[in-house]
C-alpha cells in the first residue's frame, strides 16, 4: 500500500479534483434551474417535487455506495461514479415537463451521491494517514468547483441554451475524470482502519474507534443533515429567490450561489488551521450560529447586495460543519459510517426541496428560507449538547 509522502501527495491531488469537479458539475446545473422551470411551466410545488429526484437518487444509492466501496475500494467506485455524473448532467434540459426532469434528475441523484460517499471514504483514509484534519481542504475543492461553475453559468446564461451549456459541462468532466482517474486507479488506499491518536490530541489526528460508534454516527449525521438542508437550499433556491423576489437578473441571481460557494470555500481552505486552533467543538457550535445568522439576512434582506451579503456569511458558517461530520463518521466505522452520516446529510437536501417548495407556496419563498437559519441553530445547539460525549 501507498505510504510515500510521493504517494500521498499524489493521491491527494487526484482526490482533490474530483472533488472540485463535483462541485463544478453540480453547480453548473443549479445556476440553470430557472431556465429548465421556465422550460418545464412547474410551479413552485411541482419544481420542489421534481427536485427531489436529485437528494432522493442521493440518498437510495448511498448505503449501496458504502457496500460497493467495502467490496471494490473507494477508488474506483468514484471513478465509475464521476463518468455517471457527467453523463447525466446532460439530461434536464432534454425534458419539458416535471415528471420528466424528476425522472432524470434520480438519475444524476443517484450518481452524486455515490461519489460522495466513494471519495469521502477515500478521503478518511487519506487523512488517517497524513494524521491532520485536512477533510475541510477536500471540500473546499468542492465549493472553489462550486464558485468556478456556478461563475461560468453566470457568464454563459444569456449565450448559450441550457442543454449547450449542460453537454459542453458534460464533456469536461469526462475529460478531467479520464486523467485525475488513472491516478486514483493506481493507489490503494493508504491506511488500514485500525490506528490511533496524534500525541497532540483528537484536533490533530484520527480518533480509533469508541463503543457505541454507531449511535455516534447518528449524532455526526443530524449535524450533516442541518447543513446539507442549508446548502441544498442555497442551491436549489437561492438564485430564484433573486430573481423573483428581489427583481435580479439572470447573471446576478446565478452570482448568488456563486457567493456562497466562495464563502465556503475560504471557510473551508482556512478549515485546518481553524480545527487545530478551536478543536470540532467550538467549530461547529460558531459556524451553526453564524449561518444562522447570515440566512436571516440572506433571506429577509430587501435589497440584492444585502441578500447576497447574507449568503456569504452563510457559506461561512456553513463551511467546516459537513467535513466535520463525514470525518468523524469515518473513523468510526469506516465507509460505513461515511454511508449512514451522507444518508442522513443528503435526507437534508432530500427534505430540503419540497419543504421549501411547499413553504412558499403557503407563505412566501423568503419565509421558507429562514427555516435555513432554524437547522442551523438546531447544528449549534447539538455541538453544544455532544462536545464532550461525541468527541465533536
Amino acid at each position: 500500500m501507498p505510504g510515500g509522502t510521493g504517494d500521498l501527495t499524489r493521491l491527494r491531488v487526484a482526490l482533490t479534483t474530483f472533488f472540485a469537479l463535483d462541485g463544478f458539475v453540480f453547480a453548473g446545473w443549479v445556476v440553470r434551474i430557472p431556465a429548465i422551470k421556465q422550460q418545464t411551466h412547474a410551479s413552485a410545488g411541482a419544481l420542489g417535487l421534481a427536485l427531489l429526484g436529485v437528494s432522493a437518487g442521493a440518498v437510495v444509492t448511498m448505503t449501496l455506495t458504502g457496500r460497493l466501496c467495502r467490496r471494490y475500494g473507494s477508488h474506483p467506485v468514484t471513478v465509475v461514479c464521476a463518468v455517471l455524473l457527467c453523463l447525466s448532467v446532460s439530461l434536464p434540459p432534454l425534458t419539458h415537463s416535471a415528471p420528466a426532469l424528476g425522472a432524470v434528475l434520480l438519475l444524476f441523484g443517484a450518481a452524486y451521491g455515490g461519489i460522495n460517499v466513494a471519495f469521502n471514504s477515500a478521503a478518511v483514509d487519506l487523512v488517517a494517514a497524513l494524521r491532520r484534519p485536512v477533510m475541510p481542504s477536500f471540500h473546499a475543492a468542492f465549493s472553489l468547483g462550486g464558485m468556478v461553475g456556478a461563475g461560468l453559468g453566470g457568464l454563459v446564461a444569456g449565450a448559450l441554451s441550457p442543454t449547450r451549456h449542460l453537454l459542453g459541462l458534460a464533456l469536461i468532466g469526462l475529460l478531467v475524470t479520464a486523467v485525475a482517474g488513472r491516478v486514483l486507479l493506481r493507489q490503494a488506499p493508504p491506511a488500514p482502519r485500525d490506528r490511533t491518536p496524534c500525541a497532540r490530541g483528537e484536533t490533530d489526528g484520527v480518533a480509533p474507534r469508541r463503543t457505541g460508534g454507531r449511535g455516534l454516527v447518528v449524532v455526526f449525521g443530524l449535524v450533516a443533515l442541518c447543513t446539507a438542508y442549508g446548502e441544498g437550499a442555497m442551491a436549489d433556491w437561492g438564485a430564484l429567490h433573486l430573481q423573483q423576489d428581489l427583481a435580479a437578473s439572470s447573471g446576478v441571481a446565478a452570482a448568488g450561489y456563486a457567493c456562497f460557494a466562495l464563502a465556503m470555500t475560504l471557510g473551508r481552505a482556512s478549515g485546518t488551521t481553524l480545527l487545530e486552533r478551536l478543536g470540532r467543538a467550538r467549530t461547529v457550535i460558531g459556524g451553526g450560529g453564524v449561518a444562522a445568522l447570515g440566512m436571516l439576512l440572506g433571506s429577509l434582506a430587501p435589497s440584492v447586495w444585502a441578500a447576497l451579503i447574507g449568503f456569504a456569511v452563510t457559506g461561512l458558517g456553513l463551511a467546516n460543519l459537513f467535513p466535520v461530520a463525514v470525518e468523524r463518521a469515518g473513523a468510526l466505522t469506516g465507509p460505513s459510517g461515511v454511508a449512514v452520516a451522507s444518508t442522513l446529510g443528503y435526507g437534508g437536501m432530500l427534505l430540503g426541496p419540497p419543504a421549501i417548495g411547499f413553504m412558499a407556496d403557503w407563505f412566501s419563498l423568503p419565509t421558507a428560507l429562514t427555516s435555513v437559519a432554524a437547522l442551523s441553530a438546531v447544528a449549534a445547539v447539538i455541538g453544544v449538547c455532544t462536545r464532550r460525549t461525541a468527541g465533536v
